[in-house]
């Protein structure tokens, strides 16, 4: 797979070695590289075939803290919340001014309360897309935030939530790994009443064919 220059440019060889140390059977960071299966939810704006931007969209980034923001604020389900951000990572690697406003203000609605474990967790998992996508170099607004905490903060205030439980299984597909295994098991259960779950269990990892992405995260477990 070949990235896009700004994608590329942005990714340390650290980040790269421990991704493939870890999913060796991907072709990417899979919170950045995978597309999620919202079925006919409102996300952002998305026209390529692709799970990358094809370099020809006309979408005014000015906008997008806002949009994000109304799409997080509809009290969106989890996987649409994982798409929408997904989305906005990838438009912000080409506006690093949005990128910024966007993680101060998920971190804001932290603050302030508003839903609180959904913010928690908008805060959380767009610091990992923004760790995935930007590496530890000075472009990424993310850099000293522990983002897999704060799902876990997320979580704790949620209770049950096998969409959630997807999220953490895969930020923490390079561990920890016990935690990964819950995460994966308490995701993989819920899938049996989640249809929406379900599809995106049942898809593939981007470089990986042969397994669906439960068997991968089942096997990175060690789910029998």
């Amino acid at each position: 797979m070949k990235f896009l220059k700004p994608f590329s440019s942005h990714l340390t060889l650290v980040t790269l070695l421990l991704f493939v140390l870890v999913t060796t059977a991907l072709a990417g960071p899979p919170l950045i590289c995978h597309r999620f299966d919202i079925g006919d939810a409102k996300s952002l704006p998305w026209t390529s075939n692709t799970w990358n931007l094809q370099g020809n969209e006309n979408y005014d980034t000015k906008n997008l803290v806002r949009d994000t923001l109304a799409i997080l604020d509809s009290n969106a389900p989890v996987l649409v919340r994982m798409e929408t951000l997904r989305r906005a990572t990838l438009y912000a690697r080409n506006d690093p001014q949005a990128a910024k406003e966007l993680l101060t203000r998920l971190h804001a609605r932290t603050a302030a309360g508003e839903a609180a474990a959904l913010a928690w967790f908008d805060a959380g998992y767009l610091a990992a897309t923004y760790n995935q996508a930007f590496g530890k170099d000075g472009h990424n607004p993310a850099i000293g935030i522990d983002a897999y905490a704060l799902v876990r903060k997320a979580l704790a205030l949620r209770g049950n939530d096998p969409q959630m439980e997807f999220a953490a299984a895969l930020i923490t597909l390079s561990g920890p790994e016990r935690e990964h295994k819950e995460h994966a098991q308490k995701a993989i259960a819920g899938g049996k009443a989640d249809p929406l779950l379900a599809r995106n269990l049942a898809t593939h990892f981007l470089g990986n064919g042969s397994q669906t992405v439960s068997q991968a995260l089942s096997v990175n477990a060690g789910v029998k």
